[in-house]
């Protein structure tokens, strides 16, 4: 009698589920995703500090983004086991049998066979459909995890425009600043920021002290003025520090300091179209995300449903052999099949589990539609506020700057007092501030607007 040991390779096992991951997704383009993960060169904020260039950088970053090869190198693998004409590779075996030890009396036997195994029926084409869907639930999930990384750098990027801009303002910079923000030109000619103007007024004041004609209490307000406005230099060259702490992570190297020349801070276009909350959902990043995890989840239950036992074996081999010395070596061939039973409780929980992971994907997408909903309405909300707002600042601007301009020359001409002329400087300041401010918040609500949309910086 024959002992036969065909040994079972371990089984190829699908996952249960695709793994969601980060990092900081409006999908980028397969090709623009690939560009990044291949790079020899990560870019910096540094090399062209915009908003673009700031997610790109990220992104570059990002663990998620070098691992996309590899994931992508790894789901055409499976794909293509997916497609073998056996589930799991063929094996050989070789056994031999002897007496040499014992009797010795010339038995021998030498045995050479293959396992072949065998698909379950329908388990291929479900194995196929599970290993396609996987592949695109890399995809999709590459755009969500961009999406999330966006929102991250045109959160700080943002805080780091208010600091600029706060700093510009404190020191004097606000005709340059209001012209580059959002490349809307304004003109602030009378305008040199209040540091600027409070040290101008403050000499004036100087001259016409040593003159006679105001009194040491003048001067005194006139320093105290000066010293609140360098206070408030001082306070936002910190507030942009901190600001670009934040930011310095996600785009550059630890250590790197903030870019020496004035980054661009351009808003991004305006979305082209207004949607209603339900329009265009099913094309945004993390519901797509969804949609293929839970096309993933119920292909591995449809999966685990097939593979209600082991793969069967077809099993063939050549055995050549004699009893005792000086008989002849007698050739013979086996062939059988292998068929285990069924999996029993083992098989039922890898079921029941892959069918509650669909069933919790399901739930989440219909979560996931109505946050997205409502956070669009929301992001076109605050546009169309910050938008009002900005017509509004904008109209005060202009008319404190008419203002600075009458008691400046009234205060010169000694018809007005000091406080008067201090107290309009702080306010046309004050106004200018509030109208760039208004600039930077429409920009960012803009920002917000596309994030809620699904689209990436440009």
């Amino acid at each position: 009698m024959h002992r036969r040991r065909f040994l079972a390779a371990g089984r190829w096992q699908h996952p249960a589920r695709a793994t969601l991951t980060l990092a900081l997704a409006a999908a980028l383009t397969g090709g623009l995703i690939e560009a990044h993960a291949q790079t020899a060169a990560t870019p910096t904020v540094q090399d062209r500090p915009t908003l673009r260039a700031a997610f790109e950088a990220a992104w570059a970053r990002q663990p998620e983004a070098q691992a996309l090869t590899a994931r992508r190198d790894a789901a055409r693998a499976q794909q293509q086991a997916a497609r073998s004409l056996t589930p799991e590779p063929v094996e050989m075996e070789l056994y031999t049998k002897t007496d040499r030890l014992n009797r010795n009396l010339g038995t021998r036997e030498y045995e050479i066979g293959v396992a072949i195994p065998l698909w379950l029926p329908g388990e291929r084409g479900r194995s196929q459909a599970l290993a396609d869907a996987e592949g695109r639930a890399i995809e999709s999930r590459t755009t969500a995890a961009q999406l999330r990384v966006a929102a991250t750098v045109r959160e700080g990027w943002w805080t780091w425009q208010r600091a600029r801009v706060e700093l510009d303002a404190a020191r004097g910079g606000l005709d340059h600043v209001g012209g580059d923000l959002v490349g809307q030109r304004v003109e602030l000619h009378a305008a040199r920021g209040q540091l600027d103007n409070v040290r101008r007024i403050a000499a004036d004041v100087g001259k016409r002290l040593k003159a006679g004609d105001l009194a040491r209490a003048d001067q005194h307000q006139a320093d105290g003025a000066v010293a609140a406005a360098e206070a408030a230099v001082a306070q936002a060259e910190g507030s942009l520090t901190a600001a670009w702490q934040q930011l310095r992570p996600l785009v550059d190297m630890p250590g790197a300091a903030a870019p020496s020349h004035s980054p661009s801070a351009d808003a991004e276009p305006e979305p082209s179209t207004a949607p209603s909350p339900a329009d265009g959902l099913d094309t945004h990043a993390e519901l797509l995300s969804l949609k293929d995890r839970s096309a993933v989840a119920d292909g591995v239950a449809a999966l685990a449903a097939t593979q209600s036992r082991a793969s069967p074996e077809l099993t063939i081999a050549a055995t050549r052999d004699r009893g005792t010395y000086g008989e002849s070596y007698q050739q013979t061939f086996t062939v059988g099949v292998r068929i285990p039973f069924g999996a029993g409780p083992r098989h039922d929980a890898r079921v029941a589990s892959a069918r509650a992971e669909a069933v919790e994907l399901q739930a989440q997408m219909a979560l996931e539609r109505a946050r997205l909903a409502g956070e669009r309405e929301a992001a076109r909300a605050r546009a169309d506020a910050a938008r009002a707002q900005l017509a509004a600042t904008e109209r005060r601007a202009q008319l404190a700057r008419e203002s600075r301009g009458f008691f400046d020359k009234s205060f010169r001409l000694g018809e007005s007092d000091l406080p008067t002329r201090l107290r309009i400087e702080a306010e046309a300041a004050d106004a200018e501030r509030q109208a760039v401010r208004a600039r930077i918040e429409l920009a960012a609500a803009i920002s917000a607007w596309r994030q809620a949309l699904g689209l990436l910086p440009q």
